[in-house]
């Protein structure tokens, strides 16, 4: 994160800004910015992490979704493999 400043300004009802103040005295904080702050970035970290885990969640989906409707040809690597497979299960009987 930089360490340069920029600034924020909201204007909000008397009443929420006197809510928001008691939970800031409550919890500990300095002071309202600082529980303003410190709780707007949690709630954000929250959200992007939520956000993010679904967006992967989709595209994994997606990409089993395609592997199963959609199959690709073996490779000769694979085909192969599964030739080693069947002459090593061959000679184990």
């Amino acid at each position: 994160m930089s360490t340069e400043h920029a600034r924020f300004d909201a204007r909000l009802p008397r009443e929420q800004k006197l809510f928001f103040e008691k939970a800031a005295y409550l919890g500990g904080y300095r002071n309202l910015t600082d529980f303003i702050v410190r709780t707007a970035q949690e709630k954000a970290k929250e959200i992007i992490k939520e956000k993010e885990q679904i967006i992967v969640s989709e595209r994994d989906s997606q990409i089993f979704f395609d592997a199963i409707t959609k199959p690709k040809k073996p490779s000769e690597t694979l085909k192969k493999a599964l030739d080693d497979y069947n002459a090593f299960m061959a000679n184990s009987k």
